[in-house]
């Protein structure tokens, strides 16, 4: 799902609207999804999650409101679906919102052929709680959550009638452990907006339906100063890259053009990222999270406001969280660039 702005100031994840008052602007963004997973809970929470990312990742840390937009398929036998899997849906939105520190007050619910969940996420800024576009040459990128997610899923839906193309890569057991772990990324607040500030970044954006480098473009050209983001190491789920090759270069995944739901890229000053990786890492593993918190993946070199992947990135296998891999000390913060 792609969204257009139309904006005042800076604005690449959201709407930005100055105020008559005081010099405070309105930040607005909205999403929707259809159906991902299979559980409904997840559903919803992917869907909440999603929305507060596009405020996180302009350096936002809190939310004042949330509205939920929701449309039920009219195939759907009114007892035993409508029932049982909206509310459920319902549910996973509004916990992934108090999780937020925000809640949902109202909305809009419609009668429609297909299922589908999103919502609208509004708060009052001031200046400074922006993430200026300042990217500067020897800045290096994080990226907070691993690729792989589009992979993940349409693997796990593809058992076991299209089985054949990928069983020679990979086993039932790790296309479920891979959807699983995609699920529960996508299902993650990225509430890195503290971080960010604490590590003077300098530049973000979240990795959604464009892809990695789609995203990574959008938010060089953005910047003050002519700069371009060049990738070395793509953090993909364990396996997901194995089985875009014996699919054909299935959804450009190696490239960065698969669509992902959605950790931050981030630009941070070269002696801070090993820091933010770090403090990533503690946080997600204090709560009970993905087994690393983030990834060193590239540098801001003097450009032409462009991002590439090297010829041969470096694929950094992330293990599915629970698996005796995820267990073994991994710093998160990859190789030194």
């Amino acid at each position: 799902i792609f969204v257009l702005f139309f904006c005042l100031g800076i604005g690449l994840d959201s709407c930005v609207i100055p105020l008559r008052h005081g010099g405070l602007s309105l930040v607005q963004t909205t999403d929707f999804f259809y159906p991902l997973v299979e559980d409904p809970y997840m559903m919803g929470r992917i869907a909440c999650c999603n929305v507060l990312s596009d405020l996180y990742a302009m350096g936002i840390t809190e939310c004042d409101n949330m509205l939920m937009l929701l449309s039920v398929s009219q195939k759907m036998n009114e007892k035993q679906d409508r029932e049982r899997a909206m509310p459920l849906m319902i549910r996973g939105f509004r916990d992934a919102a108090e999780e937020g520190g925000t809640s949902v007050t109202g909305g809009q619910t419609v009668i429609n052929p297909w299922i589908i969940i999103g919502g609208v996420a509004s708060v009052v800024c001031q200046p400074n709680e922006f993430i200026p576009d300042g990217a500067v040459p020897g800045d290096v990128l994080v990226l907070t959550k691993p690729l792989g997610t589009q992979v993940a899923v349409n693997a796990h839906q593809w058992l076991p009638e299209r089985w054949n193309k990928i069983k020679l890569v990979v086993t039932k057991e790790e296309v479920k452990e891979a959807y699983h772990e995609a699920m529960f990324s996508m299902a993650t607040l990225n509430r890195t907006a503290r971080l960010m500030h604490k590590y003077q970044a300098h530049a973000a954006t979240d990795v959604t339906g464009f892809g990695l480098l789609g995203h990574a473009n959008n938010l060089a050209a953005q910047q003050k100063n002519e700069v371009a983001f060049v990738i070395h190491n793509l953090p993909i789920i364990a396996k997901m890259s194995a089985i875009s090759r014996a699919g054909g270069n299935l959804f450009s995944l190696l490239q960065g053009r698969s669509a992902e739901t959605s950790g931050l890229l981030v630009c941070l000053p070269r002696e801070q990222a090993a820091k933010f990786c770090s403090e990533m890492k503690s946080n997600n593993s204090a709560a009970g999270g993905a087994s690393n918190g983030a990834w060193i993946i590239g540098i801001v070199e003097k450009g032409d406001r462009r991002a590439r992947i090297i010829d041969k990135p470096r694929i950094i296998e992330v293990p599915p969280r629970g698996s005796q891999a995820a267990n073994q000390d991994n710093s998160g913060a990859g190789p030194d660039l």
